[in-house]
């Protein structure tokens, strides 16, 4: 089993393998730092072969993510010769023997470093086929029919390597999903064209996956090799009121993993989808991960809380319902705080119930002058469910209260929920972020003056389009790595992938949307605003920091309140969206984070070191 894994003084997650059919010590496989004395160096992802003999990973500095792909020998230690570059989050098919692999690449050519390259926005992520020790540079191009020139392709093998399962992600509500015999060249198109994101896997003679074909909420589905285009598609798990995120296929089982407001849950099946056996998790929380062993009935996941950082259990098919076993050891809890997390739903704007957690110390009894948080994402059909966060328990030992809002955008009611929160929809996601502080409010949970919203990436959008539509909305706000300038967001970096979700600005009617909430345009002179802290890195490479900066900039020109609610801006060097950044640099930024939310929205007489 191998498992990225930060423990001690580590400064960056290191590669470490243990054994998968019985407890046993961690050997770390590749130390990152020490591989390339960079402090900033980071795996952003991995594949072991089949074998385990193998492993393919990217290495990425500077927070960029734009991987060199990377080959180590598993017993030895040993990396080969094999050098990709372009390989950001690649996907990698090792074929049965552990000397080839499927894998995606961007054009090649120097690394880009602004938006007018194509690999820099996203584009022409196509499939190329690698043997060991050979020079990438003379790879063969294996796929390149792409739907769009953003489409997000990956790549699979059946386990004898003879069929090969290629999907397409255009936007983020349809995957494309093609078939192609490599032994005779036939290529069968198993979907395309249509709304609904599929994930599939090859187990025997058999696709089965996951899809929200006809299933909002996701459905599991199988079919015949000799007949798995869509039409003939059989349901062998039907939908219901869990939304179901993914299907991994042990030996013997069918594992589905789903959640209920965000709330993950673990059920084993049959590979024909009978025999339902529920597993007991043993967080409440979210899973970060499934794979399971397609040759022995076990599987693997990582699952986190509120008060529960990532921590990896095994399951085994021997005892299906017995409670899953620590594999990892490194988990632990949030300190000395005892945390009670609670699960409200509050009304939006037009009526519809909006689920959110409530977070807080066990010695806590909120009140008009408790300081809260409230955090929110609402976009991409990302849930945001329970996981560990050191802020979040900063602010619980603190004496606060820590709200999430599921708002429209995410996934936390299924693919219904995300459209409802995208593209012409947009407004839903902050009127429902105005409505989750309203309800606090309303309900004496807390005060105007003691509240700060916080968002990152898209979230940090969420949050700059609520206290623009809304200056008095809240006392503070934290706007980390953001889209704010929503005209132009498609001219730097990944923004052409963003357009199936946002819009496209060239587009009138959609420029209309945009320009509707856009928060940079909307920052009007002569408005007090709350304190806002903005923070950027120089190397992000997702989001380009021009909107995090314009927006500092625009906000301390317009605000006739700077003096009582300053606007900051911090950027991180040599650091990029989130990925790969060291942990020293994370606290360094999160105890700026806490410092300045809790300085502007902790009551008068608070404890030492909370304000």
């Amino acid at each position: 089993m191998f498992t990225l894994e930060r423990w001690g003084d580590l400064d960056q997650a290191v590669l470490v393998v243990r054994p998968a059919t019985a407890p046993g010590r961690a050997r770390t496989l590749v130390d990152p730092h020490r591989l390339t004395g960079d402090a900033t160096a980071a795996i952003d992802w991995f594949h072991p072969s089949p074998d385990g003999r193998m492993l393919a990973y990217g290495l990425s500095t500077g927070g960029d993510e734009r991987s060199t792909l990377q080959v180590v020998e598993v017993a030895s230690g040993d990396h080969l010769t094999d050098r990709i570059p372009h390989t950001r989050a690649a996907s990698v098919a090792w074929e049965p023997d552990g000397r080839g692999f499927l894998y995606t690449r961007y054009p090649g050519g120097p690394r880009p470093d602004d938006g007018d390259d194509a690999a820099a926005r996203g584009e022409l992520r196509h499939v190329f086929h690698h043997r060991l020790g050979q020079a990438w540079s003379r790879d063969p191009l294996v796929w390149d029919a792409l739907p769009d020139p953003t489409a997000w392709a990956s790549v699979s093998l059946s386990d004898d390597g003879r069929w090969m399962l290629v999907h397409l992600s255009v936007g983020w509500s349809r995957t494309d999903v093609h078939l192609v015999d490599r032994a005779s060249g036939s290529h069968t198109v198993l979907i395309e064209g249509v709304e609904a994101r599929t994930e599939l896997e090859i187990v025997a003679d058999q696709v089965i996956g996951v899809t929200t074909l006809d299933a909002d909420r996701g459905r599991v589905v199988s079919a015949p090799l000799t007949r798995a285009w869509h039409d003939h598609w059989c349901t062998i798990v039907a939908e219901s009121n869990a939304v179901i995120e993914a299907a991994a296929c042990t030996s013997e089982s069918l594992l589905v993993l789903s959640s209920h407001t965000a709330v993950s849950r673990l059920d084993r099946y049959a590979h024909d989808g009978t025999g339902r056996v529920p597993v007991e998790l043993p967080v409440v929380g979210s899973v970060g991960g499934l794979d399971a062993s397609p040759q022995r009935d076990e599987a693997f996941l990582a699952i986190s809380g509120f008060a529960t950082p990532s921590t990896t259990f095994r399951w085994s098919g021997d005892a299906p319902a017995a409670p899953l076993t620590d594999w990892s050891g490194i988990g632990g809890d949030a300190g000395d705080t005892e945390v009670e997390v609670e699960l409200v739903h509050y009304p939006s704007l037009d009526g519809t119930l909006v689920p959110m957690f409530l977070v807080r110390s066990a010695s806590t009894t909120p009140g008009p002058g408790t300081a809260c948080v409230l955090g929110a994402y609402g976009g991409f059909s990302i849930p945001m469910g329970p996981s560990y966060s050191p802020l979040v328990a900063e602010i619980c030992a603190s004496g606060g209260l820590y709200a999430v809002a599921g708002v429209r955008g995410g996934a936390e009611e299924g693919e219904a929920w995300h459209r409802a929160g995208m593209r012409e929809n947009k407004q839903n996601t902050f009127d429902d972020v105005e409505a989750a502080v309203d309800w606090l409010v309303a309900r004496g949970l807390t005060s105007r003056e003691h509240l700060a919203v916080r968002g990152g990436s898209n979230g940090g959008l969420t949050m700059g389009a609520a206290i623009t539509r809304r200056p008095d909305l809240c006392r503070a706000a934290h706007i980390a790595v953001p889209l704010l300038d929503m005209v132009r967001y498609p001219l730097y970096l990944l923004g052409p992938l963003w357009v199936p979700e946002y819009g496209d600005p060239d587009d009138p009617e959609q420029l209309d949307w945009l320009l509707a909430y856009s928060p940079y345009h909307h920052v009007t002179d002569g408005t007090c605003y709350p304190a806002v802290l903005l923070t950027a890195a120089e190397g992000d490479t997702r989001v380009h920091p021009f909107h995090a900066r314009k927006m500092a900039a625009r906000l301390q020109e317009a605000s006739t309140c700077a003096d009582r609610h300053p606007v900051l801006y911090r950027e991180e060097g040599r650091a990029g969206h989130g990925q790969g950044k060291p942990a020293s640099a994370q606290a360094d930024e999160l105890a700026d984070v806490v410092g300045f939310l809790l300085d502007q929205i902790s009551p008068a007489g608070a404890p030492d070191g909370a304000r």
